[in-house]
């Protein structure tokens, strides 16, 4: 699904023009970039949480040449589903 798939099914459902509920859309995925930005985390119960994750640095190995490579530690963002929302989705697909 692509958040053009997203923004219409979201004006199905709710009655809301699609225009209307693609500024929302980008407006939250925003505030989440912006918010993990800042360096803080983004809590939705019952979904999920996005946070920020430093990873250690590292020997790496360029595959071409076998060389190896220092690979300095970095920031990534990440995302953890909740348990509540892998049950939802287990119980979904094992319905169908």
């Amino acid at each position: 699904m692509t958040k053009a798939d997203l923004v219409k099914v979201i004006s199905e459902n709710t009655g809301i023009i699609r225009k209307d509920v693609a500024v929302v859309v980008d407006s939250f995925l925003q505030s989440i970039k912006d918010s993990l930005g800042k360096g803080h985390h983004i809590e939705i119960r019952g979904f999920g949480t996005f946070r920020l994750k430093t990873r250690k640095p590292r020997v790496g190995r360029n595959p071409k040449t076998d060389e190896r490579v220092p690979v300095p530690a970095r920031t990534v963002p990440t995302f953890k589903f909740s348990r509540e929302f892998k049950t939802s989705v287990i119980d979904i697909k094992t319905h169908k």
